[in-house]
Parts: structure tokens; sequence; C-alpha cells
């Protein structure tokens, strides 16, 4: 006959308490360097900025309030905080937005993987190096920034500019000032030749069809003439006010016939500099309009006043719009095929589908990502220091750059301790936003 089990004597209570006591405390020792890394670099410069904010710029006197009324009435910290409400609806919507459809329509396309490398690419660069490549991008030089290249190479495409924007008159010149442009001091008559010598186009901006200057011959019931580049220096040295061989004409130059102050003909030179002008000009003084000599359209002022935000803010998208493709990416990829497929059944259009479905589905996903980049955009500051030059640094100001001036340049360290504050107390409601949601998905 087996032999009856016995069973192990239960241990004492106090015994149960010692065991638990001792996980606690081995668990507070393992947290413990945690805790004092997160008290000594988060907890203790809140608080620290929070005393500080209360205090004048010495930090040996109570001011109140003081420092925290400075953020609305100051009119440097104004500037910041409205820029940041502009970059907080534009930036976040932008990139996501891209992300978004960067990610649908790279989701059926072979080369969707390179591409998404290609628009990813961007975050491995750091913010320093994005600005610096930007401010590059942005130079108002055409020869140096590729924006303005770019866009000045699509303006003369439909508007060329002018050859010769920096002529002037030379010694003698038979010419006069006349409203940016030329006119002769006598008034012309058919079988005469005239001559229209300037000075002043250096020799690679004169037009490339342009050969050497030529005399034009009289005809007895026209106006002929020519216009050159008549650089002759001294005597002995060519002919001052006659055409030379080693002369060029300013072929294209426009020629106006002006009597009465009304233009009653006009033409353009031809390759060697010469034009000829119909009876009709007989009496009447020759101009060369303004038009000629306007200078070159030089593109746009990304980074003056009233561009230099929205030039960032392209900058900074540059930069997120892979972060935001790939998060969408990852969450299109877990929507059932299922509901697309029926919805395609059912006759819905792509634009339907995707609307309507697609991104639905991807809610969260998105909520994600705008929420992360609303918080890093409240915090935006290399990329608004590095690109914005001296002279609109203050029109593109943010609330993280007017602390760091605040605090650094301008010696005022309580009213930069109360902008970080108030920084934070705009990054709680959307931590929190977003610490609410993800309780939400979880409960799912």
């Amino acid at each position: 006959m087996a032999a009856p089990a016995t069973t192990a004597p239960a241990p004492p209570p106090g015994h149960r308490r010692s065991v638990t006591g001792t996980r606690k405390t081995v668990a507070a020792l393992f947290l413990l360097p945690a805790l004092v890394l997160l008290g000594a670099l988060v907890v203790y410069p809140i608080g620290y900025s929070l005393i500080r904010s209360f205090y004048n710029a010495d930090g040996d006197g109570f001011a109140g309030v003081d420092n925290y009324k400075a953020i609305f009435t100051d009119d440097g910290i104004r500037t910041a905080l409205k820029n940041n409400v502009i970059w907080l609806v534009f930036a976040p919507t932008v990139s996501t937005a891209l992300g978004l459809v960067f990610a649908v329509l790279t989701e059926r396309v072979r080369w969707g993987t390179a591409f998404k490398l290609v628009v990813f690419m961007p975050m491995a660069i750091s913010m320093l190096a994005a600005g610096i490549i930007f401010r590059l991008v942005y130079d108002q030089d055409p020869d140096k920034g590729v924006a303005n290249a770019v866009w000045v190479g699509i303006h003369d495409t439909f508007a060329q500019s002018s050859a010769f924007p920096n002529a002037h008159l030379g010694r003698e010149s038979p010419l006069t000032a006349d409203q940016g442009g030329f006119v002769t001091k006598a008034t012309v008559h058919t079988g005469q030749a005239v001559t229209l010598p300037l000075l002043g186009v250096a020799p690679d901006q004169m037009p490339d069809g342009a050969k050497k200057a030529v005399a034009a011959k009289p005809d007895p019931g026209r106006i002929t003439g020519t216009t050159w580049q008549d650089f002759t220096r001294g005597k002995g040295v060519g002919t001052l006010g006659a055409p030379d061989p080693s002369e060029v004409g300013y072929d294209g130059m426009r020629v106006e016939a002006v009597k009465d102050g009304k233009v009653v003909a006009s033409t353009k030179a031809a390759a060697d500099g010469t034009f000829t002008l119909p009876a009709a000009a007989d009496g009447a003084r020759l101009r060369l309009p303004a038009s000629n000599f306007k200078q070159p359209y030089n593109g746009v002022d990304w980074l003056g006043p009233s561009l230099v935000t929205p030039a960032i803010i392209g900058s900074y998208v540059w930069m997120w719009a892979g972060f935001a493709m790939v998060l969408i990416a990852a969450g299109l990829a877990g929507v059932p095929r299922e509901l697309l497929e029926a919805a395609r059944v059912d006759g819905a259009t792509e634009w339907q589908v995707f609307r309507k479905v697609t991104v639905p589905l991807l809610a969260p996903v998105l909520a994600v990502v705008t929420v992360t980049l609303m918080i890093n955009v409240l915090k935006v500051f290399d990329l608004v220091y590095i690109i914005a030059p001296g002279s609109s640094q203050d029109d593109a100001n943010v609330l993280a750059l007017e602390l760091y001036r605040k605090g650094f340049s301008e010696g005022q360290p309580g009213i930069a301790s109360a902008i970080a504050v108030f920084l934070l107390l705009l990054v709680i409601p959307v931590m929190w936003f977003n610490v609410r949601r993800l309780r939400r998905e979880e409960r799912r």
C-alpha cells in the first residue's frame, strides 16, 4: 500500500513579505541609475527653468510673472509665436500628406523600394548639414543657388533677358541718357548713316550671334546706322565713334524713331550692329529704349522677409516626408486587401477607394505621424538658425531660436526660461493626446 503524499509546509507570512521586499529592493537598485539620470537630465533642468523663469536677468530679484508677460508683449517673441503657428499648421500637414501619397503610389510599382530609399535618405542627414545644403540651394545668385537657377531658366524661356544691362555712354557720344535708355542729341533724316556707339558690355555677355561691327552705308530713301561696342581708347588705337575691325555689333539691339513723343518706326539691329528705318523716321530722334538695358532676371529672393519661413518649411518637408512615408507604408502593409478589392468590385474608382477606404483605415497611423511631427516642429531650431540670413532671421524667428537668442545673445535668462516653460506647456497637450490615443488603441 502506497505511503500517503506529504505536502511541504507553507512558508510563514513574514517570509513572504521578506521575499517580496527583496524583489522590490533589487528592482529599485536596477532602476536607480536610470532614475538618477532621468532626474539629472530631465527633472532638474525642468524644475530649475521653472524657478528661474520667475527671476530677473541677474537672478537676484523676484520678477513674478513679468517674464511670462514679455512672451505676449515683446515683438520678437510675438513674431516667433506667429511663425510657430505657421510651422505647426503647414509642416506636419504637408509632410504627412506627401508621405501618404508616396506610400500609396509606390506600393504597386516595381521600383517602389528604391524610390522609398531615396526619399528616406535625407533622414540620415543632420539638421545642421541639411541647413547648410538649403542655404546654398536658396542662394540668390543663380550660378550658386539651384532654386534660382531653375527659376531663372524657366523665366528666360518665356521672357528673354536683356543682353546689354551695363551698357553706357562713351566719350563724345552722339547719344544722351533718356529714362533708362539713350536718345540721339539731334534729329536724323533719310539718306543719313547714323552711329550709335556704347560701352560697358562684357565680352562674355554679348549675344552669341554678334559679329564684327560694320559701318552702315547711306540709303537715299531710308535711315541707316550702326550700334556697336565702341571700346576705342586714346589716339592711334582705332577710331573713336566709328566701327573698327576688332569691335562687335550689338546684335538684337532695339532702335526706335521718336517724333513728338511717339514711336513712328522701330527695328532691331542685325548681328553686325547695322539697322535700317523707313522714310517715316525722317526728322525723328533715334532712341535705344530702356528695355535694351534692364538688368537680367535674378530669380526669387527665397530668403527675403516674405518667403524665408515657407522656404525653411520646404527644407523641413524635404527631410521628414521620408519619415512619414515609411511609417505610413508600414501601416498600409497591414490594411486588409479584401476590403480594397471589395470596394473596387462594387464599382468604386481608385480615388474613391483611396479617400473612403484607404485613408480611414490608415487614420491611426496618420495620427501618429502627424502628432510626432507636431512635437518635432515645436522644437525646430537648427534649420531656422542656419538657413535664415542675418537680415531675415527676425522674420523667420521661432520660439526655440528666440529662447537661444534671449538666453545667450541678449543676456535675459529669465525670459529664456519662461519661453522654455511655455514651449513645454505647448508640447504637453500634444503628448497627452498621443498617450490617450495609444491607450485607446491598446484597449481595442
